[in-house]
């Protein structure tokens, strides 16, 4: 062989990489890169709560029982953590839900209950009751998939609306609403 099939066999090798990082960058920039998103919502959503008792998370509440969301008013039920940084960027648009007079209720998903107090006492406190989830039965039970999550539950206990991801400002009026078609 000559020097110069030698060099063209070194240089295959490099041209098959860069059609290949060609390719996957027309596709990641120009071809579906903005696929709709697609939310799972959760098949409990016109349902009853699921049957639970969750033992109180922290020692200054109560803890949560699907008893504790039929007593004939609208509350928002919330799926949180104190390690979830979504959490942390909801917990103000909590607090105004709740200086609006919204009764809210949490479920605190794997955490410990010094972890949770340090979180409310850094981010603000707008639960009634907060349950402790150690194992995420009761989440699943839900529907829920992650954190945080929110549910809409009517008076009679029935889960009428599911908020996937923090509440941000814009989220605010629909959760009124939602709150408001469940009385």
């Amino acid at each position: 062989m000559t020097s110069e099939s030698n060099r063209l066999i070194l240089w295959v090798p490099l041209g098959i990489a860069g059609i290949f990082i060609l390719f996957f960058g027309y596709a990641l920039f120009f071809g579906n890169a903005n696929p709709q998103q697609q939310t799972i919502e959760s098949r409990m959503v016109g349902q009853p709560v699921p049957e639970f008792a969750l033992d109180p998370a922290v020692s200054n509440h109560p803890g949560l029982t699907s008893a504790n969301l039929a007593t004939g008013e609208p509350r928002l039920v919330n799926v949180f953590a104190s390690w979830c940084l979504p959490c942390i960027t909801e917990a103000p648009q909590l607090t105004a839900l709740q200086q609006r007079g919204v009764s809210i209720d949490a479920i605190a998903i794997r955490d410990r209950p010094q972890d949770i107090s340090n979180f409310l006492m850094r981010y603000g406190d707008p639960y009634q009751r907060i349950g402790a989830d150690v194992d995420s039965r009761v989440q699943l039970a839900f529907g829920s998939s992650g954190v945080p999550e929110t549910f809409v539950v009517d008076g009679e206990g029935v889960i009428r609306h599911q908020h996937i991801g923090e509440i941000r400002p814009e989220d605010v009026p629909v959760i009124m609403q939602a709150l408001e078609d469940a009385r």
